[in-house]
C-alpha cells in the first residue's frame, strides 16, 4: 500500500521522499482537489494526508477527499508547522493503530464464529441423541443419526464445546 499526500505546499515532493524512505512505502503527492480525487479513483491507499490549510479553506473539498478515500486512514496535518519527522510519527502511529484495530476485529470475528459453531454442534448432538432415544426411529435412519451424533461429539470435543445436555444429565 501507499500514502497519498494532498498539499499545494512547495517542497512537498521532498517531504514525500523522506516519508517514503523512513516508512518504506510509496508516497504520492497530489497538489489539489482535482488531482487528489483523480488519484483516489484509480488506487487504494493506506493513508491519505490532507494539508490542514486546504481543509480549512475549502471544507467541501476535504469532505469529497475523505469520502473518496475509502478505507485509507485519514490524517489532517498542517504542513507549514509540521516537519517530516512529526509527519512520519503521525503516519506510523495511525498505521499501528489501524493494525491493532484490525487484529482485534479479526479476534472478535473468530470468537463469534467459534461460539456459533460450538452452539450449532452442541444442538446437533442433542437433537441426534434425542431422536435416537425415540423408539419409533427406523433402523437405517437410526444408523445415520448415530453417525451424525458421533461426528458432532467429535467436533464438540475438538472445539471444547460444552456437552449437549437434556435436563441435568449429559446425553
Amino acid at each position: 500500500m501507499s500514502i497519498l499526500m494532498v498539499t499545494g505546499m512547495e517542497g512537498a515532493r521532498n517531504c514525500a521522499d523522506v516519508v517514503a524512505a523512513q516508512l518504506g512505502m510509496d508516497v504520492e503527492v497530489a497538489e489539489g482537489r482535482k488531482s487528489a480525487l483523480a488519484v483516489l479513483r484509480q488506487r487504494e491507499f493506506a493513508a491519505v494526508v490532507l494539508d490542514e490549510t486546504i481543509a480549512e479553506c475549502d471544507p467541501a473539498t476535504a469532505e469529497a477527499i475523505w469520502e473518496r478515500a475509502g478505507l485509507a486512514i485519514p490524517l489532517q496535518v498542517n504542513f507549514a508547522l509540521s516537519g517530516a519527522a512529526r509527519l512520519i510519527r503521525d503516519i506510523r502511529a495511525a498505521l499501528h493503530r489501524r493494525e491493532r484495530e484490525q487484529t482485534l476485529a479479526r479476534r472478535a470475528a473468530t470468537a463469534a464464529i467459534e461460539t456459533e459453531l460450538k452452539s450449532t454442534v452442541a444442538g446437533l448432538l442433542l437433537h441426534s441423541q434425542l431422536a435416537l432415544s425415540g423408539s419409533d426411529v427406523a433402523s437405517p435412519v437410526a444408523e445415520k443419526l448415530r453417525v451424525v451424533a458421533d461426528l458432532a461429539g467429535s467436533l464438540r470435543r475438538q472445539l471444547g464445546a460444552p456437552a449437549a445436555t437434556r435436563g441435568d444429565t449429559a446425553v
